[in-house]
């Protein structure tokens, strides 16, 4: 694949793809139809109307044209109505490719074409070749303003030997999915599934469990003692199998997880049955989030996520977010100085917060145990006064909260930790953030201390906010100026002597 060249046609099988991608969105009131009886008419003609959508996406294989130029890539498509679209190579900072099992039975790959900042991919190509998506990859980092932005006067912009950065064998995998709570999730979503399609057998299913539990149990003799250990049995055996499901999602997921880096563009594969390919420049990482659960700690671990420019790959499961699932500390505190050379990581002098932090720490949760005190004592009189327990716990949990709780910033660098049990530090360059706010609530004024929020591109919903809390009103404010003055100057080109 070469610039310049003619139009091109998509994989010969690519209908093939397009009808299982169209039947998709149907597998699930065609499955609950032919099986629980329970469809309704509406159903069925949604089944029509896939028909008619598996006709329309067979035509795209036909209608479907696509052409690398000097400048960029040029997509041709629609049939009635036909749209033209030019995408720069400029515009391009990542091409994801995307593998089934049955892709990699055709040796054929979906690639996606991916913009900073787009809510959309630029473009979708299903599917190519696994030659032509990887010669289109090279193709567009060879084109890319980053890899011309690398190159050296008089020197050729030719692809470079990826170094390997992280590697996960299949034991670190293990450890991923013991560490992540990927089973109940999907637990979870399964028994929503089943509450969906199936709400009265779940409910009889879980009653029949019931009533068999209690009439063994009498049947046994096991007293109050015995059915206590054999529910902490059964609580055992469950938490065991979530694990173990864990583990088995981890390995679906990350199995042969690889982070590469080619000149300045990071680019990760993995997968067992679906393979997944991803990669972007260096400098669209805007923001960073280490973890240290206390899962991690057990096993030795850390995870590392960063938030890259693209909005639209923010959730995305082919994006490249995860950078470092699971890795030692060293491991982490290496890879950390090699993508940001030139910053000091781990910071090395952390600020505390406001000396009262912790009673803002501690007021929500007090309110409360003090709210679900007065219920507790409505409905059960006395005892339920033993909700005020409570107190001395979230006092303790937001007294090491504050004492832990800090910032930093130290060359160009801005980072804040918080946690306890479960430890996470959040940083970024303070040239990446795009703006500051200073945050008080009632709470806050009384107690004569401001929270600082900072925002990058690209924040994750699903991440904590970058955001120093609690700090005293004047030092909020001094930090404030003093991130607004590194950004301004930061924003500004240096000039030339004439």
């Amino acid at each position: 694949m070469v610039a310049g060249g003619d139009e091109r046609r998509l994989h010969p099988w690519s209908w093939l793809f397009v009808l299982i991608q169209q039947l998709k969105s149907f597998a699930l009131p065609l499955l609950v139809l032919l099986f629980t009886g329970r469809g309704n008419s509406w159903e069925l003609w949604g089944l029509v109307g896939a028909g008619v959508l598996v006709l329309v996406s067979l035509g795209q294989y036909f209608t479907f044209r696509f052409r690398v130029d000097d400048e960029g890539i040029v997509i041709r498509k629609g049939l009635l109505q036909k749209s033209l679209r030019h995408i720069p190579f400029q515009r391009i900072h990542n091409v994801a490719l995307h593998q089934t099992l049955l892709h990699r039975v055709f040796k054929v790959a979906e690639v996606r074409l991916e913009s900073a900042g787009g809510m959309q991919a630029e473009g979708e190509m299903r599917v190519l070749s696994l030659a032509d998506a990887h010669a289109l990859e090279l193709l567009v980092r060879s084109h890319g303003r980053e890899a011309r932005r690398e190159a050296a006067p008089g020197e050729t912009t030719s692809p470079r030997e990826a170094q390997a950065l992280l590697a996960l064998p299949t034991s670190e995998v293990v450890r991923l999915g013991l560490i992540s709570n990927r089973g109940m999730l999907l637990v979870a979503a399964a028994f929503g599934i089943a509450a969906q399609t199936a709400g009265e057998q779940v409910g009889d299913a879980i009653e029949y469990v019931a009533d068999h539990a209690t009439d063994w149990s009498r049947a046994y003799e096991l007293g109050v003692a015995g059915s206590v250990l054999a529910a902490v049995a059964m609580l055992v055996f469950a938490l065991v199998a979530l694990r173990l499901l864990s583990v088995l999602l981890a390995l679906l997921q990350y199995h042969g997880f690889v982070l590469t880096e080619n000149g300045r563009r990071l680019s990760a594969q993995r997968g067992l049955f679906t393979r997944v390919r991803a990669s972007m420049p260096r400098s669209r990482i805007q923001a960073w989030s280490l973890r240290e659960s206390l899962t991690h700690r057990w096993l030795g671990r850390q995870g590392l996520r960063v938030d890259s420019a693209s909005m639209e790959t923010a959730n995305d499961n082919r994006s490249l977010r995860d950078l470092a699932p699971v890795a030692t500390p060293e491991a982490m505190q290496a890879l950390i100085r090699h993508l940001l050379p030139g910053h000091a990581w781990p910071m090395s002098q952390w600020r505390p917060l406001h000396p009262k932090a912790w009673r803002r720490q501690f007021a929500i949760p007090a309110l409360f145990a003090l709210a679900l005190t007065g219920v507790l004592t409505f409905l059960n009189g006395l005892w339920g006064l033993a909700a005020l327990a409570l107190l001395p716990v979230f006092a303790l949990r937001a007294v090491v909260w504050a004492r832990y709780a800090g910032y930093s910033l130290e060359g160009g660098l801005v980072a804040v930790r918080e946690g306890w049990l479960d430890k996470s530090w959040r940083f970024a360059q303070v040239r990446k953030l795009q703006s500051l706010r200073l945050a008080q609530s009632p709470f806050d004024r009384r107690h004569g201390m401001a929270s600082l929020l900072m925002d990058t591109v690209g924040a994750s919903p699903f991440e904590p906010p970058l955001r120093v809390r609690y700090l005293p009103e004047a030092e909020a404010r001094a930090l404030r100026d003093q991130l607004a003055a590194a950004m301004e100057a930061a924003a500004t080109p240096a000039r030339t002597p004439e």
